[in-house]
Order: structure tokens, then C-alpha cells, then sequence
């Protein structure tokens, strides 16, 4: 089976060669992995340059933010399955890869899996700050500010050709509209992998500021009544504050 990985970085220089680096590890024999570069202005083109050998396109032109990126990636896309890793995550294991596979091969009829994720120190990526450990999916669980960790998200590329890749008006939730979307609206079958799969490193777009946050929440709020699913604020952040926050105390099991 062939897995296509998708990275996009914009100005990634600090981060970027340990993202590549945790693709070319998998044990997995067959992956396509793309970088989509916002044409970055830093030193992240010339490392990029160094790991070539890695990389089977890079593509380096100015985009209209994330998920345009992610869009064009897509596009370019020839993988049975499709999944992102952030130009600051890494793979938890060597063998992320083939554990995503073996999920595909076992049971034709799943268009999707998920897992769990690590938000780990910026600095010291052996500390674990926040473990999100995620869980089934059940119908309704977007209404009270659940989704899954999306770069643990991997999906055949066929739902995409299906149902549509992500959608532009959302600034900092088109990743969480598309798999609500995916799941809620289109009910694929998913399945969850109780395993950590990604580890991320705090300050990304979302996290880095109360104010993304608040936008990001919005934005799913605006998501679930466009898509006529209940969005109920109160029952949404109620849910979304205690999961949150248990994600703080709990550590994954060594």
C-alpha cells in the first residue's frame, strides 16, 4: 500500500530536517512524501535541498495559508491513503507507517484512522506537556468539541476525490471542518487506534495564542451550523474545557 505524507512549511528552518528525517525512518516500504513550501524566505529550502534523496516532490511558491498548501498537496497526491505531518511534528516510531497500513489492509472497507498524539516542550521534545488521547468515534461527538488529532488523520485519497478536500473560508479549523464533515456528514468508517502516532511540538498556529484558540473555536461553532449539526456553546465548551484539561494530567502508558 502506498501512503502519501504531506508536509507544508513556510520559514520551518528551526524544525524542518527533523520532520523529514522521521518520514525517511518509517519501516513502511512504499511512501510517497511531498513538501509543500510557502516559498520560505529562511534557510528551509536549502535543507530541504539536503534531503532530496527523501523526497519525492518539493514544491516552493507563495499560497494563500495552510490549507491551501495542504490542497495542493493533495492534488499532487498518487498515494491509496493521504496524511499530513506538520512542519514541527515528528513520527513517534519508526513504525507509525506500517501500523497505519496494516489498519488499511486488514479491513478493506475503513476509509480512515486516527490515534493518538504528544504535545511535547518546544525545546526538550523528550517532555511531554499534553498527551491528547483520543478515542471511538461516536456521531455527535464534534457538537461537544471532540475531533480526532489530525496529523494522526490518515484517509484514503479516494474520500477525498469523494467528498472534497479542505475548504478555504475556515482560517485556523479547516482541518477540524473537514473531518467533521468526513465523519459526521458523510459517515465514512473510521476507525481509532488507541497508540501515540505523532508527537507535535507546542506553539503552532492554533495553540500558540488565546486569541487563535477563541478564532479556531468559532470557526467549529460557525462549522457544526453550517453543516446543520447541533452547536450548543454552552454543552460545546463545557465538553471541550474538562477534556482539555484532563489532557494535561494524563501520560501515555510506556
Amino acid at each position: 500500500m502506498n501512503i502519501t505524507v504531506i508536509t507544508v512549511s513556510y520559514n520551518s528552518a528551526a524544525t524542518i530536517a527533523a520532520t523529514v528525517c522521521s518520514v525517511a525512518s518509517q519501516s513502511h516500504y512504499d511512501v510517497e512524501y511531498l513538501v509543500i513550501d510557502g516559498a520560505s524566505t529562511d534557510t528551509t529550502l536549502a535543507l530541504l535541498d539536503d534531503q532530496r534523496e527523501h523526497l519525492v516532490a518539493l514544491v516552493s511558491e507563495p499560497d494563500d495559508g495552510i490549507y491551501d498548501a495542504m490542497n495542493k498537496g493533495i492534488k499532487l497526491a498518487k498515494g491509496d491513503v493521504i496524511g499530513f505531518l506538520n512542519s514541527d511534528d515528528f513520527y513517534a516510531s519508526s513504525d507509525v507507517l506500517s501500523r497505519v497500513a496494516r489498519v488499511f489492509e486488514e479491513d478493506l472497507s475503513i476509509d480512515a484512522c486516527y490515534a493518538d498524539l504528544i504535545y511535547t516542550d518546544q525545546i526538550d521534545t523528550s517532555r511531554t506537556v499534553r498527551y491528547w488521547e483520543s478515542n471511538d468515534y461516536v456521531p455527535g461527538a464534534f457538537s461537544k468539541g471532540w475531533c480526532p488529532p489530525h496529523p494522526t488523520f490518515f484517509v484514503r485519497r479516494s474520500v477525498y476525490e469523494r467528498f472534497g478536500s479542505f475548504d478555504l473560508t475556515y482560517r485556523i479549523a479547516s482541518d477540524v471542518e473537514l473531518m467533521m464533515r468526513f465523519l459526521e456528514v458523510h459517515k465514512i468508517r473510521v476507525r481509532y487506534v488507541p497508540e501515540v502516532w505523532v508527537k507535535m511540538r507546542m506553539g503552532g498556529t492554533t495553540n500558540k495564542s488565546l486569541k487563535n484558540i477563541w478564532e479556531q473555536n468559532q470557526e467549529v461553532l460557525h462549522a457544526l451550523r453550517s453543516h446543520g449539526l447541533s452547536s450548543n456553546p454552552i454543552r460545546f465548551f463545557g465538553h471541550k474545557l474538562l477534556s482539555r484539561g484532563k489532557q494535561f494530567f494524563q501520560r501515555p502508558s510506556v
